[in-house]
């Protein structure tokens, strides 16, 4: 067996944590106190014996035994639990990487990294690991990676979706150069097309809703017909084409829509595209495999360009209770205006719940190292009682197990996404927004699913409690020590709309 860890900080922090349990434990024995529980014993036993009367018999006889199989205990319990035994190095302490190789992720190994010849100690000080603490980790490791493993791999859809949504147009000419585009292009596509009022498909009706629509780009007498109003540098001056129109210093010619939008990466379209990261497009479009990758590009750029935004889908895909079943004009006012509240609301609950998600797993890694450290003084105060040593072993297990409540909160919270809008979900338009635009009830969901990973956690201590073992303060841990980063991470929505302001 190995102590397993999974990641670089529960990596570091299980070291630290064993050479300053190594430290408290020679301290006390050093001292004499980790035999101060026997004495204590010796009076807890006798004190009892004289509180049962005088009418249970030989109470010497009674008393020492009681004593005697107390003390047996307890020198089992400092052979097993209390004495460090087992060295820690690199060929105990090992990084997990079984589930970065199923879901096909490489991930660099301490042994591939600068701690391959210097991790196993601290400040010239190694650690050892008492023979049950070795096992209780390696015991709870299993049974969470085991938890973890049976969990589907997936796309963490919620993180791609709030990188694309963040996405800017950097550049203010480009941005300029785009709405120059709707102006002169899409402005007029969309007038002739109310004119002429040509019979549309669903997904046409879809399609005309942005400036780069195929409908558009591929009939004639729209995008063909239309041209810039104003010289573009990057399209040389055409006399065939530009027949008629001022010719200027730059030679900058007047380029069709056509040839404005799509034309190699001089085209409106590709310098769009260039705005969003390349990791973050090749991730987007290996989920989105059910479709080609200029048609999830398209998608992309229309989250960040589109002069308005498809609703994804227009029906109801979760069930509620709010309002009446054939909802009133006061039922309509009243979601319109929660709807409003949850979107001014997000713009601090969102920022600050993804950085509690990035800050859970820190802090569980300090509990797991405080817990570790406080082993020998439990013991010394629990008198190595065998309860204090079983109610100590199941919360070290409760922290691993942790870990695998938020594993299956992130993942939810991606294949919800990934159901409702994903290959053969109930809404027909893929959009890169992923429910961010299905007003209330996605908004909702996504307040919901924020708190699961503070829920799920919460709930599994509670069960705990079914059991007889008393872990609920383990949480005051969690929230306390994300409150911080949490309030941080909100506080940005008000120093954007200060700027705003």
């Amino acid at each position: 067996m190995t102590l397993t860890t999974t990641d670089y900080l529960e990596y570091y922090l299980t070291l630290v944590s064993w050479i300053v349990n190594n430290g408290l434990w020679e301290v006390l024995v050093a001292s004499g106190v980790f035999a101060l529980p026997f004495l204590a014993i010796i009076l807890q036993e006798w004190l009892r014996a004289r509180t049962e009367g005088a009418d249970e018999g030989n109470k010497g006889v009674l008393s020492a035994m009681r004593i005697e199989n107390r003390v047996w205990v307890a020198i089992v319990v400092i052979l097993f639990a209390g004495i460090p035994f087992v060295p820690v190095d690199l060929s105990t302490l090992q990084f997990d990487e079984s589930r970065s190789r199923q879901c096909q992720v490489r991930v660099a190994t301490p042994g591939e990294s600068g701690w391959n010849n210097a991790f196993t100690t601290l400040n010239n000080q190694s650690a050892e690991v008492p023979v049950w603490w070795f096992f209780m980790h390696s015991l709870s490791k299993a049974v969470t990676g085991a938890a973890v493993a049976s969990i589907p791999c997936g796309v963490d859809l919620r993180q791609m979706r709030m990188a694309i949504d963040g996405a800017r147009i950097d550049d203010p000419l480009l941005a300029q150069e785009v709405a120059d585009f709707t102006r002169d292009c899409y402005a007029r596509a969309r007038a002739r097309m109310f004119m002429d009022r040509p019979h549309l498909s669903e997904e046409q009706m879809n399609d005309v809703g942005w400036i780069g629509s195929r409908y558009f780009l591929d009939t004639p007498d729209f995008y063909e017909r239309y041209r810039s109003s104003t010289p573009r540098s990057a399209w040389p001056y055409d006399a065939n084409r530009d027949a008629g129109l001022a010719q200027v210093p730059d030679g900058g010619g007047y380029p069709s829509c056509q040839q404005w939008w799509a034309d190699g990466d001089q085209g409106l379209r590709a310098r769009l595209l260039q705005q969003v990261d390349v990791d973050l497009l090749t991730r987007l479009s290996r989920w989105a495999g059910f479709l080609p990758r200029s048609e999830v590009d398209d998608a992309v750029i229309r989250a960040i360009a589109s002069p308005r935004q498809q609703a994804m889908n227009q029906g109801q895909v979760y069930n509620d209770y709010g309002g009446q079943v054939e909802k009133s004009i006061s039922n309509i006012i009243t979601r319109a205006t929660a709807d409003l509240g949850l979107t001014v609301g997000s713009l601090g609950f969102f920022p600050a719940m993804d950085v509690v998600r990035q800050a859970l797993p820190m802090v569980l890694s300090l509990l797991k190292m405080a817990l570790v450290i406080c082993l020998p003084l439990v013991l010394v105060i629990g008198t190595y009682d065998l309860k204090t040593l079983v109610t100590a072993s199941c919360v070290q297990f409760a922290l691993f197990f942790v870990d695998f409540w938020f594993q299956l909160a992130r993942w939810i919270d991606s294949t919800i996404l990934d159901a409702l809008y994903g290959s053969g979900a109930s809404s027909g338009n893929f959009n890169v927004l992923f429910g961010l635009n299905n007003s209330f009830g996605d908004m909702l969901l996504n307040f919901v699913m924020a708190t699961m990973f503070i829920v799920l956690p919460m709930f599994w201590i509670v069960i705990l409690s079914w059991a007889g073992v008393t872990a609920g303060n383990v949480l005051q841990g969690f929230t306390s020590g994300v409150n911080d980063a949490r309030t941080a991470g909100g506080s940005g929505a008000d120093t954007v709309l200060k700027v705003i302001k």
